[in-house]
């Protein structure tokens, strides 16, 4: 599986609202990460959405790279377009008027900001989910 998920892992490393991340629970660094989101054998696969709560949910399907590469199209890819909003929320929707209206320059300092304040370490799981479907949005514009 390890192969699969690394390729998985590369083929979003760039992707605006899908991180594909792994942690090992053997170590130091990933013991704490293991123990606060209830992972207990290995390898565990997680996911989080607006749905789950936030130590996300375990994902229960096949583990080849098609099984995964759908799962993520499926339920993990940002839907909102920008030149087709019919799957953007309210918000996501306002958000989009908002940014068009702005120039080149704004759009770019916009997202130097959302990128800092996303390096900056943790963050509540809905304020996360929102700054990824922002900047999302604005890789588009």
């Amino acid at each position: 599986m390890k192969p699969d998920w690394d390729k998985l892992s590369a083929d979003y490393a760039e992707h605006p609202s899908v991180v594909i991340a792994d942690v090992d629970c053997t170590t130091d660094g990933g013991k704490p990460v293991c123990e606060e989101y209830e992972v207990k054998g290995y390898p565990t696969i997680k996911y989080f959405t607006d749905e789950t709560d936030e130590k996300g949910d375990a994902y229960q399907g096949a583990r080849s790279l098609s099984a995964l590469q759908d799962f993520v199209k499926d339920k993990l890819e940002t839907k909102c377009l920008v030149d087709d909003p019919e799957a953007c929320d309210e918000k996501e929707v306002a958000y989009i008027a908002k940014m068009q209206a702005k120039d080149a320059a704004a759009i770019v300092k916009e997202i130097t900001r959302l990128e800092g304040i996303s390096s900056t370490g943790k963050m509540a799981p809905d304020k996360k989910i929102w700054m990824l479907k922002r900047m999302a949005i604005l890789k588009q514009l």
